[in-house]
């Protein structure tokens, strides 16, 4: 999780998101190929669980720039102590946390207010063919969402469980 440091002022305030100096002092990824952002329109939109499939894999820097969401990680890598478990966190326009998504982990959020918007960079290009998922409801990772989805793509209702794809 990346907290910007903020400097106030009469005019709000002014705060890096990363820098390359941060990224690079915790061993991280510093390179990025692609940003995007995705507007939903209505609360209680889900989308996830996804990642892209070696050797096509992706970190993510995730902000939530308007509204609010709950974002979800997955670490779904094979040789990780932390297999299977799950770390979930509020980004809303106003806390200004950005999440930090390493290759391997699944992604998802579940927004918790109307027209919220979430700004993606990405280490990869999105590469079609190599884009999945795993259920937002998989028994093996046991989320604790802090709601029911309203809206929902089909692509994503359809997600295997874990099992069936490792």
């Amino acid at each position: 999780m990346l907290e910007p440091e903020k400097h106030h002022d009469e005019r709000g305030f002014f705060a890096n998101v990363w820098t390359v100096e941060e990224l690079s002092a915790h061993g991280l990824n510093r390179s990025w190929a692609q940003s995007s952002i995705s507007f939903n329109e209505r609360a209680g939109t889900l989308r996830g669980m996804h990642f892209q499939i070696a050797p096509h894999a992706e970190t993510k820097l995730v902000t939530c720039t308007a509204g609010a969401v709950f974002d979800v990680i997955v670490d779904l890598r094979a040789e990780s102590p932390t297999r299977l478990r799950w770390f979930g966190v509020e980004l809303t326009a106003s806390n200004n946390l950005t999440c930090y998504i390493p290759e391997g982990f699944a992604h998802g959020f579940l927004t918790l207010q109307d027209d919220s918007v979430v700004q993606y960079h990405m280490s990869a290009p999105q590469h079609v063919a190599s884009a999945t998922g795993v259920r937002w409801d998989d028994p093996a990772f046991d989320i604790e969402w802090p709601g029911v989805p309203a809206v929902m793509n089909p692509r994503d209702r359809k997600y295997p469980d874990f099992e069936a794809v490792s």
